[in-house]
């Protein structure tokens, strides 16, 4: 239903209801926002969105987000280039890097193992993180997967893959709920999580 009588932005209101916590009341304080903001900040946002989608990718190595093949982790010769942490999502990389106590590089899986989803092992970028143990010479892979019953079944699935490679598998240490998203815990937590990390 069209409250406002104007299509454009109750268009507006519509797209921005389908961001990640954004509900419709959300919706219209922002859209409303916009409306009443001078023209040159509503050009610039729409710009920086656009610019956004046509100049970001995925880096070919760790599938973080990036503006060329690598992204600027995988390229910073400072890292430690032996641990990768494993993460689910791209977000998950922001709440580790939070916590100032991981220095190694990344590999994001894209999701985890959930046939009732339809998300099987090959959706995810399981083949290239085996790919990357084989390559790369790695000494420990941290997996920061999302505490849920899905994620531990995907830990231990990609943990028996790689059994018989000599890379130590460790995990995050309790302290990080059952049921929570690595990008609402606080940088504290994750941190305490990381240097007490486990062996899987």
């Amino acid at each position: 239903m069209n409250f406002f009588g104007i299509n454009a932005l109750e268009s507006l209101i519509n797209n921005l209801s389908h961001l990640p916590g954004i509900g419709k009341k959300t919706a219209q304080r922002l859209a409303i926002f916009i409306l009443k903001s001078d023209a040159q900040f509503a050009e610039e946002l729409a710009d920086t969105i656009i610019k956004l989608k046509h100049e970001t990718q995925l880096c070919q190595r760790c599938f973080n987000i990036s503006e060329g093949p690598l992204c600027h982790i995988c390229k910073d010769e400072h890292r430690d280039a032996s641990k990768i942490c494993l993460v689910e999502d791209i977000v998950d990389i922001l709440a580790i890097e939070s916590s100032h106590e991981f220095n190694g590089r990344y590999h994001v899986l894209g999701g985890v193992i959930s046939p009732l989803s339809g998300v099987m092992p090959e959706d995810l970028h399981i083949r290239e993180l085996v790919d990357r143990v084989t390559n790369e010479n790695l000494k420990e892979i941290l997996m920061a997967i999302n505490p849920s019953t899905e994620g531990e079944a995907t830990m231990i699935y990609i943990s028996k893959l790689l059994k018989n490679n000599n890379v130590l598998i460790t995990q995050l240490a309790s302290g990080v709920p059952i049921g929570s998203n690595l990008e609402f815990i606080d940088p504290a937590t994750i941190g305490r999580a990381i240097l007490t990390r486990r062996k899987l």
